[in-house]
């Protein structure tokens, strides 16, 4: 059986720390042990199909801190696709509400990165929005 648990862990971890820091401003310390979960060469398609890198991404963390009361993530449906030496390549169902009603359900495939030092980072984030 492959064991893809620190990399789930991961997933949930991170949107633990982003729920935070979209419903509750943060500091400047918070935000950089967020950032510091994304590789400097992170890409990500969003679900619109823009294309993000860390930069955008940090500027899109900053601008957003704080601004979405009663922000909530669920996730489900973690499935493992690859695991290799340098890494592994997960999916999952990612659900989001805030206090405004805003709803919206995602599937997101995630290339995390292990690094020398065994701390695995997200290379890569591909999200599409579900019809239902």
């Amino acid at each position: 059986m492959t064991d893809y648990s620190e990399y789930f862990e991961e997933v949930i971890q991170a949107h633990e720390a982003i729920e935070r820091w979209f419903a509750v401003e943060g500091d400047d310390a918070e935000l950089e042990r967020l950032l510091a979960r994304f590789s400097p060469e992170f890409s990500m398609v969003s679900p619109l199909g823009r294309v993000l890198d860390f930069e955008a991404l940090s500027g899109l963390f900053q601008m957003a801190g704080g601004k979405k009361r009663g922000f909530k993530i669920e996730l489900s449906e973690l499935c493992g696709i690859a695991l290799h030496e340098r890494g592994a390549t997960v999916t999952y169902r990612e659900q989001q509400a805030d206090a405004n009603g805003l709803h919206t359900d995602r599937r997101s495939t995630v290339v995390f990165e292990k690094l020398e030092s065994g701390r695995v980072i997200w290379r890569h984030l591909q999200e599409t929005f579900c019809s239902s």
